[in-house]
């Protein structure tokens, strides 16, 4: 059976402007029994108030994804690239062998929220970055940026009636990002996660209105 997690029991932080809810302990949220799935070791919810964020800070050995779902994000790192995200961009930051990066709100007078995945790199080298522009069709599983290690992420949209199969994986993890989506006879909402290991393909199907969520499917 698929392992359900709850959002309100994610971990939540408190800063200067800033609040993020943990799918995996982070910080001064350990828990050794929920330290990974997988290569994924970070899905962060982050909600930014207007005019704040997070100022240039470090990263190794990891591929940070980032997937926007309200507002405009400002990123900046040290591969020279800078500018504004928005809902429907990927963003990936392969930090390598380090790298610098500041994420902020674009915007002096509406929040951001986003969500922010981290997964153990098989990238070794210099930092690299990328970013595709993602237009989810309704009922289909679409692909979003590629990264350095075994996974895929995807992007499902799901309307009134509507589902979708997930095909086999190792592992699977799927997180609802908005609205009401139904695996398993479970009905899950934004901020719920299930995560399933040698389960098989699977369905998920529109609760009500249907919603969105983020697929990862991992190879180990």
């Amino acid at each position: 059976m698929p392992d359900i997690r709850r959002a309100d029991d994610r971990f939540r932080t408190d800063g200067d402007g800033v609040s993020t809810w943990h799918s995996f302990s982070y910080g001064a949220h350990y828990d050794p029994d929920n330290v990974g799935f997988g290569p994924l070791i970070a899905i962060n919810t982050e909600r930014i108030d207007a005019g704040r964020g997070y100022e240039l800070h470090h990263h190794a050995d990891v591929e940070i994804v980032t997937w926007v779902l309200e507002g405009a994000l400002q990123h900046q790192d040290g591969t020279g690239h800078r500018g504004i995200i928005r809902p429907g961009t990927a963003q990936r930051l392969s930090a390598g062998t380090g790298v610098q990066h500041s994420e902020q709100n674009a915007s002096v007078d509406q929040p951001l929220v986003f969500v922010q995945m981290m997964l153990r790199s098989q990238h070794d080298a210099e930092p690299e970055y990328a970013q595709v522009e993602v237009d989810p069709q309704p009922g289909e599983l679409t692909p979003t940026v590629a990264v350095h290690t075994g996974a895929e992420l995807f992007v499902v949209r799901l309307t009134a009636g509507q589902a979708v199969s997930v095909p086999a994986a190792p592992r699977s993890l799927a997180h609802v990002t908005a609205g009401s989506i139904e695996l398993a006879g479970t009905t899950l909402t934004s901020g719920d996660e299930a995560r399933l290991t040698d389960e098989g393909a699977y369905d998920l199907s529109a609760a009500g209105d249907g919603g969105e969520v983020l697929v990862w499917q991992l190879q180990r």
